[in-house]
């Protein structure tokens, strides 16, 4: 079986390469937990807030910062037969991140992963905005997802 590409991009997190390490462990274990029988491309950029914001105008036409976006590269179904799937793109906000970690009283970098699985679950069809069924499942399978990651998450913050 091929392996799943993973491309991380972070310059904004300090201590360096901290964040990039749990990414990656997490990835291997949605793709065990969730089962994923192909291997999958995945790109993941960590931003500050002016960057998700100037994307969240550019492409959602929302005017201001969010935590988390997703771009689902193959969102037709048209691309069963290939032997990667290419999920499609998460950027997570560090300035976002970091003020939800203090808010709800936890590490900067689990925050961080937990909108690494939201974003995921959203490329792979996933939707809390369709209706109460469907937030109530994303929402609980997103938090048993996060609770059965077994990591010591690090100490993160903005970079400068």
């Amino acid at each position: 079986m091929k392996a799943n590409e993973f491309y991380f991009s972070d310059e904004i997190t300090s201590p360096s390469g901290e964040v990039s390490k749990m990414a990656s462990l997490l990835l291997k274990h949605l793709v065990s937990f969730l089962k994923l029988k192909k291997p999958i491309a995945l790109s993941v950029s960590i931003v500050d807030d002016p960057t998700i914001w100037e994307i969240n105008k550019t492409y959602r036409k929302i005017d201001r910062p969010t935590d988390v976006i997703s771009f689902a590269y193959d969102d037709t179904g048209d691309e069963k037969n290939e032997p990667v799937d290419d999920l499609g793109e998460i950027v997570i906000s560090l300035d976002t991140a970091i003020r939800q970690a203090k808010e709800f009283s936890h590490p900067v970098e689990r925050e961080i992963a937990f909108l690494f699985i939201h974003g995921f679950l959203h490329l792979l069809g996933y939707d809390h905005m369709k209706g109460k069924k469907e937030e109530e499942e994303m929402f609980s399978l997103q938090n048993e997802i996060l609770n059965s990651f077994k990591y010591q998450y690090q100490e993160v913050k903005k970079h400068g």
